[in-house]
């Protein structure tokens, strides 16, 4: 097949969201706390494996994959552990004053974070494991034709970063994709190699480690976005205040949102902190999040994203290679058909915006023409940019192209990846730069945040 009519396909999902009216789960609305069986369930979402055309027949597969459901992190373990503490004294000042307790929340009452005892952190948990070995049968499902031979760690390469919750995810997609093809077990269970690299030098999957220009920018930036996301905490603040009779504090509500998303994802309770918050709260809160994931990871900055080059180039590579291998007609075993990579939010993020999924309208040919960006439109406006369908847990890439899943390759390499080739890792991530273009600070709906 020549390189004109190469479809490029990158599995297996891109989210797109839509404002279906629909009854309100507050599970679709934890940002990249979503689970992946929740996000693939959001009204509007098309989360449907690709069409192959009937004049296509798949030769390679690039897989860019987050890491499935995990425990909190031993950061967070301490902050929900503060909280139960924090409560305790919320509840005792209620009693010194001799205020009404019958607003208070039932749960408030002798409440211990779920996880306490627990040291560590971070872990893949077992709807984690489930999330990426379902996806690996998917997987096989849908590319049979790639995967018919047997197992060799050149022809099927996988890699992970260095964290454990990926190098797990990397075993577990493993396990699925390869059920049933060899001897271990009363499955036919088989053993595959997982590589990674120190995270200290690893700039395809963990760029952002590596990059000093953009930890500089963010210990610079985070400030400016805890700023735009003060006003609407410290609103929900004051109502909650009011509506419970408790003097709620700003990081009391950050640490009961928190402790929502982490029900309501890896718990799947949303009758306890979910409940405290009403379904417009919480969409606000939702849009916090996205706001920082944009400004962070995202399209809020092109230093964000063009620190991914190295994977970009990496997929095109391999991509390259595939070409020539079925051009030149070589034997089946002798050359590379699937790589797949297991890695982080902040490695899948910056990945879609260098393919240029989830913008909105005209901001595709911004991005190429390396214009900054407006916010994320605040609800009750419409957005494409959600951190659920962004980066949920186990979310995957697929290539967007021209609103297709499907395109000629040169297709492909012309509008999505020259632009960015342009751009040089060390330059961009070592060498002192100019302020990178940021987004306005306005919504695209017009008003100051």
């Amino acid at each position: 097949m020549k390189k004109a009519a190469m479809a490029a396909l990158l599995p297996l999902s891109a989210l797109i969201y839509s404002y279906a009216e629909e009854t309100f789960d507050v599970r679709q609305h934890v940002c990249t706390a979503t689970r992946y069986d929740v996000a693939k369930d959001i009204p509007g979402n098309w989360s449907l494996p690709s069409s192959i055309p009937d004049t296509c027949t798949p030769i390679h597969l690039n897989l860019v994959a987050r890491h499935g459901t995990r425990a909190p992190t031993k950061k967070k373990l301490k902050e929900l552990n503060d909280l139960a503490t924090r409560i305790e004294v919320l509840l005792q000042d209620t009693k010194e004053q001799k205020l009404a307790t019958q607003k208070v929340p039932a749960w408030f009452w002798g409440w211990k974070s779920p996880w306490k005892g627990k040291l560590a952190g971070g872990e893949l948990i077992k709807e984690g494991e489930e999330e990426l070995y379902n996806l690996g049968i998917r997987t096989r499902d849908k590319f049979p034709q790639l995967f018919n031979e047997d197992y060799h760690p050149d022809v099927y390469l996988i890699k992970a970063t260095e964290i454990p919750r990926a190098s797990a995810s990397a075993v577990a997609f493993g396990m699925g994709l390869f059920s049933g093809r060899g001897n271990l077990g009363p499955g036919g269970d088989r053993a595959f190699a997982v590589s990674s690299e120190s995270c200290a030098t690893d700039i395809m999957l963990r760029f952002h480690d590596c990059c000093h220009n953009y930890k500089a920018f963010l210990k610079k930036q985070e400030p400016t976005v805890d700023k735009l996301k003060e006003p609407i905490v410290d609103e929900i603040t004051d109502k909650l205040r009011r509506r419970y009779e408790l003097n709620f504090t700003r990081q009391d509500i950050y640490s009961l949102w928190y402790l929502c998303k982490q029900e309501a994802s890896l718990l799947n309770k949303t009758d306890q902190a979910c409940a405290l918050f009403t379904p417009s709260e919480v969409s606000l809160l939702e849009w916090t999040d996205d706001l920082q994931l944009f400004m962070l990871e995202g399209y809020g900055n092109a230093l964000n994203y063009r620190m991914g080059v190295p994977l970009l180039q990496d997929v095109v590579q391999s991509m390259e290679q595939a070409i020539k291998a079925k051009e030149e007609g070589l034997a089946p075993g002798t050359y590379e058909k699937a790589r797949m990579r297991f890695a982080h939010a902040e490695t899948l993020v910056p990945f879609s915006c260098l393919l240029g999924l989830f913008l909105e309208g005209s901001d595709f040919e911004k991005i190429r023409k390396e214009q900054p960006l407006e916010l994320p439109p605040k609800p009750p406006q419409r957005r494409n940019w959600r951190g659920s369908v962004v980066a949920p847990f186990a979310g995957n890439d697929m290539l967007g192209c021209g609103n297709s899943d499907v395109c000629p390759y040169e297709v492909f390499m012309e509008r999505i990846v020259a632009p960015h080739l342009k751009h040089n890792y060390n330059t961009i991530c070592n060498m002192k730069m100019e302020e990178p273009e940021q987004t306005s600070l306005t919504s695209s709906g017009g008003a100051k945040i």
